[in-house]
């Protein structure tokens, strides 16, 4: 197969279930068929009520929590310290990023110090870092980063779950103390970016640049040999530690360090484990979920990480519908510095898994959701004692959800108590794979769904559920169509009560007018 047809084929496999193409330039995202079809705001404005709990303390060698990351901040609580939109006659602004192919925004941090946005988005096969004004949505400066190996496979294999399964290029990236991007690349650089203002306006400069090729195996399909030998291991995410340590994971296991004061890199091998999404590190240390197992980890006087506790769960026996791989599929969650919780892949239902953080020991196990009927693989969300997990049960990626078609659904809040833990609520909206969050200052969880239909009209909707209750504040109908599918992307919040979701399409924002 030569490269052409390598080309035609990824293009036809992207774009074979999306509307017509957009303009080049910038422009809205178009909507599908049934718009007007559709309500466009659905229950009333919320009336704040703070999520009762300690503040997530700030990691010194990342942005303030709710800056930070995708998911928010260092415990990967995916909670932030501001409001979020109330539903006060809701504004949507969208923003189309690569034209006609598919351009998620998969992470979009606030940087406090420009008043900017920084974002790692798709631009057809390759990965873009842009800068947005956070009013317009538009593009200010963009960098491009090295497309993945995967895009590679998805092609020649003509299988693009190869391509949506893969984390690794840069999605999980952070915000420093100094507003700059770290973040690894699909070449096996891992680099740190500011953004700085010249008389020709913004631009993305790269003040730090080291090479991990030499630690991790990257004999990668390019499309020059598109099947290589030796091994491939992307990185798929990177975030410091307590002391300044910046912390790197693997696909295939491999977890290591970098330290940027020297370079110096140390790595450990988890043989026989994938890593498939990010971490989480608190002052006890660094905790890591693979497909096999729970880990708190920190590094020892040389920079090496050595594991403290490891503990096994229950795996399951497949990869489930609603899930990127067999296993935990969470980022794991510290609560109050004490506690760390996952979701496993256990049948019937799966559990909510809460350990101390100190020993490892289980607190509790907790089965959410329905029989035969339950996975997730998005991280939880974590204040206090409370966590709120989501059901992406019969969600697999955005070309094989049927038109009207939505996932099972649920929400499903579980409270850390002295004796355990118990569920508090459940929700039946149908969040198909957002990262969910929540504003700790208004009380709301804030959910991106869909519900299902049989006039095949796919209508998507910013939902904000009570924290307290479980009961469905508003809805807010953010566009029809594919390109409207987050595809795994999170929503994110910014200080102005702004709501920021990534979509096929490009970018959405939803705020108050008043």
């Amino acid at each position: 197969m030569n490269r052409r047809r390598w080309s035609y084929g990824v293009a036809g496999l992207a774009l074979c279930c999306l509307p017509a193409p957009v303009p080049a330039h910038a422009a809205p995202i178009p909507d599908g068929p049934g718009r007007d079809a559709v309500p466009a705001y659905i229950g009333s404005p919320a009336v704040p009520k703070a999520i009762p709990g300690r503040p997530v303390p700030a990691n010194p060698h990342m942005a303030a929590p709710g800056y930070a990351a995708m998911h928010a901040d260092s415990y990967a609580s995916d909670t932030y310290p501001f409001l979020g939109p109330l539903g006060r006659d809701p504004q949507v602004l969208t923003e189309a990023k690569a034209g006609g192919l598919p351009a998620l925004c998969s992470t979009v941090n606030y940087a406090r110090r420009s008043g900017l946005l920084v974002a790692q988005c798709t631009k057809g096969g390759t990965f873009t870092l842009r800068l947005i004004d956070p009013r317009t949505l538009k593009d200010l400066a963009t960098y491009e980063l090295p497309g993945r190996p995967s895009t590679v496979t998805a092609v020649t294999a003509l299988d693009l779950d190869k391509v949506l399964t893969d984390t690794s290029g840069g999605a999980y990236y952070y915000l420093d103390a100094q507003d700059r991007a770290v973040l690894a690349d699909s070449a096996f650089h891992l680099r740190r970016f500011a953004h700085v203002r010249t008389s020709r306006g913004w631009k993305f400069k790269v003040t730090d640049d080291w090479n991990l090729a030499r630690h991790v195996p990257h004999s990668c399909p390019t499309w020059k040999n598109p099947e290589p030998r030796g091994e491939c291991d992307p990185i798929t995410s990177v975030q410091p530690d307590w002391k300044g340590l910046i912390w790197w994971v693997t696909r295939k296991g491999r977890v290591g360090t970098l330290d940027p004061r020297n370079g110096r890199v140390r790595v450990l091998r988890l043989r026989g484990e994938d890593i498939q999404n990010s971490f989480a590190a608190g002052r006890r240390g660094v905790s890591i979920v693979s497909d096999h197992a729970l880990y708190l980890l920190r590094a020892d006087k040389a920079g090496k990480p050595k594991i403290l506790w490891r503990r096994t769960y229950d795996r399951g026996v497949r990869r489930k519908s609603g899930q990127l791989d067999r296993g935990s599929g969470a980022t794991p969650t510290l609560l109050d510095g004490e506690y760390v919780a996952i979701n496993d892949n256990a049948e019937p239902r799966m559990n909510v898994l809460v350990h101390r953080l100190r020993d490892g020991k289980r607190v509790c196990k907790v089965p959410v959701f329905w029989k035969n009927r339950s996975a997730s693989d998005n991280s939880l969300i974590g204040f206090g004692r409370s966590l709120v997990v989501e059901n992406n049960s019969g969600y697999r990626n955005f070309l094989e959800l049927a038109p009207g078609a939505s996932s099972v659904g649920g929400l499903a809040r579980v409270d850390v108590t002295s004796r355990g833990c118990r569920t508090v609520w459940t929700s039946r909206e149908r969040s198909p794979s957002t990262v969910a969050k929540a504003s700790v200052p208004g009380g709301l969880v804030y959910a991106y769904t869909k519900e299902p239909r049989k006039d095949g009209i796919d209508a998507w909707y910013l939902t904000a559920i009570d924290f307290h209750t479980g009961r469905t504040a508003y809805k807010v109908l953010t566009g029809t169509g594919k390109y409207f599918d987050n595809n795994w992307a999170p929503i994110n919040l910014g200080p102005d009560g702004t709501a920021y979701i990534g979509v096929i399409g490009g970018l959405v924002a939803v705020r108050d007018k008043r």
